[in-house]
């Protein structure tokens, strides 16, 4: 019976094209980036461009007022502007600054390369120094993205062994562990805290109350050194500490300040505790878009051909709970992303009440005894068996066939020899 036209087209361009969960999430990232970024450019563009209007403007009209109290010409006055900039970009201020390719200067600069901020403040001017950058950059880039990633891993396990230790001592208190207990070497190791991982959600909350605390300390700090006001210093926390580095503020440019050692100090201790703590924050956040785009697809589960759906309802009767129901009340693990440990677990979150794999397990014995018996039967081996069937009136025959005809010889033997000794007593 041929199916109908539709379904089959439907079905056929399906195959055609797949879109799976991966490729799915993908494009509606994609489609949801777009629309940040509309979104965002048209806020910015209402909030800023009056201001930058009125800012050329004022510019329009000291420039003609200079030229024309100085008597010089505008052309001339373009040009010098020109040179100012050109010293400007090599770093050259009106104001005294701190020597930019001193040693403390050049740490300075590699730590926002190596961290991608990228200030903009000092750039290397020689050809020797950007081709140098290019191959500093790509190897410091990508240690420190590691170093970041391991930060969080370890954020990850100490929550953790908080998490057992309080349990523990719960236990303790309740009397179902003895006060003398101690854990031996193979139960401290990372493998004891399996069972222990925080919930995305808590790492999300630590996280962003330690950037928050962070930031308003920072920012109290720059307050009182650099002179900016509040809301100035917690923009210059987010920039630096997220590694966006816009390079309008930056810290400790000045040639002195008081107590210039211990600034210095604390400036570098707040900026990689800040942005350890923001990357870190960043990879959590993403793996809430990520079970938030889940559930988008799952909304949107394309339900084009109603044979194809009717069928897989059909296949999923078989369960008594839908598969994720029991996940869905539960909270999602850092590490598990939607996934199971095991698939007994994914079994008992989904209902089901056996998988293929205990089945294979419990049977694993005699599956290896059929694949023997059937390599055996197929070369002809062994052969008193194959006399033994001849005679009770059963063909060996070749691979499963073989075995049942084995069999059921043996059990013709056995029942002759009972019969027999039935005789024999009588």
């Amino acid at each position: 019976m041929m199916p109908p036209r539709g379904a089959a087209g439907s079905c056929r361009r399906r195959r055609l094209a797949p879109l799976n969960e991966d490729n799915g999430r993908f494009l509606l990232l994609a489609a949801l980036i777009a629309a940040y970024l509309s979104a965002g450019a048209t806020v910015f563009s209402a909030l800023e461009s009056p201001s930058e209007a009125a800012a050329q403007l004022r510019w329009n009209r000291t420039l003609h007022n200079f030229s024309r109290i100085f008597n010089i010409s505008l052309p001339e006055l373009r040009a010098f502007l020109r040179s100012y900039e050109a010293a400007m970009a090599a770093g050259i201020r009106v104001d005294a600054l701190r020597p930019r390719w001193d040693f403390p200067g050049a740490f300075y600069f590699v730590g926002t390369v190596v961290s991608t901020i990228g200030f903009g403040m000092t750039t290397p001017a020689t050809v020797a120094g950007k081709v140098f950058l290019i191959i500093y950059g790509l190897f410091g880039c990508a240690g420190t993205i590691l170093f970041f990633n391991l930060f969080l891993e370890r954020i990850i396990s100490l929550l953790a062994f908080i998490m057992k230790a309080c349990h523990e001592r719960q236990l303790r208190r309740s009397g179902l562990l003895p006060p003398n207990f101690r854990r031996g070497p193979a139960m401290s190791g990372v493998g004891s805290l399996v069972g222990w991982k925080p919930s995305v959600y808590h790492v999300l909350l630590i996280l962003g109350i330690f950037a928050i605390t962070l930031s308003c300390c920072a920012s109290a700090m720059y307050t009182a050194v650099e002179g900016w006001n509040y809301v100035d210093s917690l923009y210059y926390c987010f920039v630096t500490f997220s590694t966006i580095g816009f390079g309008d503020l930056v810290s400790s440019q000045n040639a002195a300040y008081q107590n210039q050692g211990l600034y210095r100090f604390g400036n570098f201790v707040f900026i990689f505790m800040g942005v350890c703590c923001i990357y870190s924050l960043f990879n959590v956040i993403s793996i809430v878009i990520k079970q938030v785009l889940n559930w988008v697809l799952k909304k949107f589960e394309c339900r084009c051909c109603p044979k194809c759906h009717k069928s897989s309802t059909r296949l999923s009767r078989r369960n008594a709970i839908t598969p994720g129901a029991r996940l869905r009340r539960q909270n999602i693990s850092v590490d598990t992303d939607g996934q199971y440990d095991s698939d007994t677990e994914g079994r008992r979150l989904s209902g089901e009440m056996i998988s293929m794999r205990e089945l294979t397990a419990s049977n694993k014995v005699s599956l290896a005894i059929l694949q023997k018996q059937l390599s055996e039967t197929a070369n002809g081996y062994p052969r008193n068996v194959c006399i033994n069937t001849r005679q009770n009136g059963f063909s060996a025959g070749v691979g499963a066939l073989a075995i049942m005809n084995n069999r059921l010889a043996e059990t013709s033997d056995s029942r002759q020899s009972r019969y027999q000794q039935y005789l024999d007593t009588g």
